[in-house]
């Protein structure tokens, strides 16, 4: 499950804790998986849980708690809308309803062309800057008013 160069990476991150403690790289471990693979699958929680010397369940829930982590294949487009409640009191729901009704699907299903996974998130720390989104993990985009939505899903789409 865990090719020689993951093992190296894997190597790189525990290296910076303690040789007790070297469960303390789990999440850094859990990136290098969903980088390589686009998802952290149970079979790869098993091997992190592994190789790490943790109970399985320890790497699941670390999995299931964050929101960065994919547990099934998501599409080249991840959108996370924030609809925490500063932003659902700024239109958080509202700029979520609007690209489920664009995007054809409902939040937490990718497009059928696999382009866009729609999902919502917790707070992203940009309260006043509502409605906001994170785009695959990385990027934020901030007061996303209907046309602002439109201009980003049509942009994304046009580079594929």
């Amino acid at each position: 499950m865990i090719s020689e160069s993951t093992r190296t990476r894997f190597d790189r991150e525990v290296a910076k804790y303690p040789a007790d403690q070297k469960q303390s790289a789990v999440m850094a471990c859990l990136a290098i998986v969903q980088q390589e693979q686009g998802f952290v699958g149970q079979d790869a929680e098993k091997a992190v849980a592994d190789y790490l010397g943790m109970p399985p369940i320890a790497v699941h829930e670390v999995t299931t708690f964050y929101n960065m982590y994919n547990q099934a294949p998501v599409g080249k487009y991840k959108l996370n809308v924030c609809t925490n409640l500063p932003c659902q009191l700024r239109d958080g729901a509202k700029a979520l309803h609007h690209l489920e009704h664009k995007l054809g699907v409902h939040m937490g299903e990718t497009t059928p062309d696999g382009l866009f996974t729609l999902q919502q998130s917790e707070c992203l720390g940009a309260c006043a800057d509502s409605p906001v989104m994170l785009v695959n993990d990385r990027t934020m985009c901030s007061f996303m008013s209907n046309d602002k939505l439109d201009q980003l899903v049509d942009g994304l789409r046009k580079a594929g």
